[in-house]
């Protein structure tokens, strides 16, 4: 036959009726040189017009957005309840989250004070809580004690005069400032939040809000879950009423443990017996408040009517000088004046001040996005991360510690008709109440009491436990990450169980594309549809051509493997068989003096011009394999590696006499096929088809078929 490519039956003869698709590419705008793209977003950013300012002003300040629109008498009713529930909610939670991040319990009102009306302000969820949250407490805790002991000052409960002179900046001068525990670790704590905040501000700034999607679901639940254990065994001591220090570094789970076990016999029998009570009492109410949560129009608040019946027990029955029960004790009315971080505490608190961004933000973000979904609205990201970060700036002058978004109470807030951020406002009312006039009164209220709401609160986080079995029947892998996260964040260290997990599903993903396999892909027998001939049945393949796909992206990591896999389902690897050739070719040359080595010798050179190379793919059905392809439609992207691995399998199949296509490549691995030269430049007719692009598996069997072998007949046996 003089080149041309007989027709076969089924696609060969379809081959001469239907022509490949063509389509034709947009043509791409001529790239911008670094200065032209510097001088366009200067130009874009920085140009002012009176329209801009406000357009800036709005994004910034979403309240004067949704303000002039708010709906008195739709809105204001469901925002002014939940707003004075949750108001009253915080009061308790305030004050107990400032035992668990080592503060005074004024601390932990102005915290949530400042943090409701500044979110209000800023923040673009309408439903969200933004205050104390008791992960970030106890990552502040944690990094306050190890401050107060490098300062000197010995722990909590135990008797000491000593103080710090600390130099604060006024003017041009500085002035000396006496510092005593509580003075220091409240200046720590608003050191490590407002260093917290420029992160979270800067981050803003930078437009990577888009971090968050990093932080998977089980990667924060196990984070969440193992800081809840943490945080479990920090309030163990006040519920027996034991006066042991705060264990620092790794395995403080452990460590804490064991200086429990070992102060059992000091334990307070005042202290444990009112804890006994009040676990007693709040436990079953608050599953009460939860299993009637669809008829109660609020939720009943427990916690104060414990706090209230706890402090007036404890006044009364003078626990603190009768009994050595550790109470709240002085707390002032109104509010200090501001006053600066302690700049030379940034450098130690820098890197503890990261994760703390990190965590405030995700969390933030996350229930942001879920509220904002589930109601039908939408939540910029950015501004959530200038939101949560001035919530943290600007509270840390007024002697605050670092806030988000808390699940429980933003859960209560919707529940309870919050329609925007007036409840906010309205919750920083009920606190500014408690902090002008009421905040006294609990001068009596006994620690291991706030250890209790603490503990009560736990009660989510420790439920996951119980979701382990269907987490991994869902999905083993996140199920892993879970558990690796939630394990290193209890049992090692808080802040090193986050960077565990980041790592451990960065690696996850990573060890997916190292897990892929090649596939042979099959025809339906009534459409031009092809799948893996293993999955699914009456799938049929086409003489002489194998179609193959992978499905998943082909860089550095993987490019070996995907050699490997591509060679081992075809069933003959090529660099072998080279190999197997070269040494054959030298043993007949030693052998050429013999007759018959020489009929052998020219046999396999006809064999080899003839190029058929046959497969022994199953015993008992032999094929003879003309050509490949490859389905890249699953192959997301390419790197360098990724087009070097494909030109080295067509390169070394080609040699072997087989061809090798591409079909249903995406855009984006053209321009990287295209841009690292898998396309060769010289024309010609060999050239010319290489060039060819195959939007269908079809088009790419049909071109192939129809293509004449190297001695001039058909792919095909006509």
């Amino acid at each position: 036959m003089d080149g041309g490519c007989c027709p076969t039956e089924g696609d060969g003869a379809e081959s001469d009726q239907q022509q490949p698709l063509v389509l034709q590419r947009v043509e791409k705008e001529a790239e911008r040189s670094c200065q032209t793209v510097l001088r366009h977003r200067v130009k874009k950013h920085c140009s002012c017009s009176s329209e801009k300012i406000k357009s800036k002003v709005l994004d910034f300040f979403p309240i004067l957005r949704w303000m002039p629109r708010y709906k008195v008498r739709d809105w204001l009713l469901g925002d002014a309840m939940s707003g004075l529930i949750v108001g009253i909610l915080l009061v308790p939670q305030s004050i107990a989250y400032s035992l668990l991040a080592s503060q005074d319990p004024i601390y932990g009102l102005y915290t949530s004070f400042f943090a409701s009306i500044i979110y209000a302000l800023l923040g673009t969820s309408r439903h969200i809580s933004v205050g104390i949250f008791g992960v970030l407490c106890l990552l502040v805790g944690q990094v306050v004690d190890r401050e107060l002991a490098l300062a000197g000052y010995l722990p909590e409960g135990i008797s000491s005069n000593n103080s710090l002179l600390l130099l604060a900046g006024q003017g041009n001068g500085s002035v000396g400032l006496e510092c005593d525990r509580s003075c220091y670790a409240i200046t720590v704590g608003a050191t490590l939040t407002f260093t917290a905040g420029i992160y979270q501000v800067l981050m803003g700034m930078f437009q990577v809000g888009f971090v968050s999607v990093y932080l998977s679901d089980s990667l924060l639940s196990g984070f969440a879950t193992g800081a809840s254990l943490t945080i479990l065994t920090s309030q163990v001591k006040y519920l027996l009423g034991l006066k042991i220090p705060r264990s620092q570094g790794w395995f403080t789970l452990c460590k804490t443990w064991f200086s429990i076990v070992t102060g059992l016999g000091n334990t307070n029998l005042c202290d444990l017996v009112t804890s006994l009570v009040c676990l007693l009492l709040l436990l079953p109410t608050k599953a009460l408040n939860d299993r009637f949560k669809a008829k109660l129009k609020a939720p009943i608040p427990f916690e104060l009517f414990v706090v209230i019946i706890a402090t007036l027990a404890s006044h009364f029955g003078h626990f603190n000088t009768e009994y050595g029960s550790s109470v709240a004790g002085v707390i002032p009315t109104g509010f200090l004046p501001p006053q600066l971080p302690l700049w030379s505490l940034i450098p130690n608190v820098a890197v503890d001040a990261f994760s703390i961004a990190i965590v405030g933000f995700a969390i933030t973000v996350s229930l942001s996005e879920m509220f904002a979904k589930k109601h039908g609205y939408l939540v910029d990201a950015n501004q959530e991360m200038f939101a949560i970060g001035f919530c943290n700036i600007l509270p840390s002058f007024f002697r605050c510690f670092t806030t988000s978004a808390a699940l429980t109470k933003t859960l209560v807030k919707e529940s309870t008709g919050c329609q925007t951020q007036v409840s906010g406002l309205v919750s920083a009312l009920v606190l500014l109440l408690v902090l002008l006039v009421i905040a006294p009164l609990f001068y009596s209220l006994q620690k291991c009491v706030l250890a209790v709401i603490i503990v009560v609160n736990l009660r989510g986080a420790l439920r996951k436990f119980t979701d382990i079995p269907s987490m991994w029947r869902r999905n083993r892998v996140d199920a892993c990450i879970w558990l690796v996260t939630m394990f290193t964040s209890s049992l090692v260290n808080t802040e090193l169980g986050l960077l565990v997990g980041i790592m451990v599903s960065a690696f996850c993903v990573l060890g997916r594309t190292q897990q892929v396999q090649v596939l042979e892909l099959g025809q339906a027998s009534s459409r031009e549809h092809y799948e893996d001939l293993s999955s699914y049945r009456g799938l049929r393949t086409h003489p002489g051509v194998a179609v193959f796909g992978y499905q998943a992206p082909i860089y550095y990591a993987n490019q070996s493997l995907f050699k490997t896999s591509l060679y081992n389902r075809v069933g003959l690897d090529p660099v072998k068989e080279k190999a197997r050739r070269l040494k054959l070719l030298k043993q007949q040359k030693k052998k050429k003096s013999k007759q018959e080595e020489a009929a052998k010798l020219t046999s396999e050179k006809e064999e080899e011009a003839e190029g058929t190379v046959t497969l022994m793919l199953d015993e008992e059905s032999p094929r003879n394999l003309r050509s490949i392809v490859i389905d890249c439609s699953a192959i997301l992207f390419l790197d360098t590696a990724g087009v070097s691995a494909l030109k080295e399998v067509r390169k070394d199949y080609e040699e072997l006499g087989v061809r090798v296509v591409l079909a249903q490549c995406s855009t984006s691995v053209l321009d990287t096929l295209e841009s690292g030269g898998y396309y060769p430049d010289t024309g010609g007719d060999d050239g010319g088809e290489k060039k060819k692009i195959f939007f269908t598996i079809a088009d790419a069997v049909r071109s192939v078929q129809s293509l004449p072998a190297p001695n001039g007949d058909c792919d095909t046996k006509c």
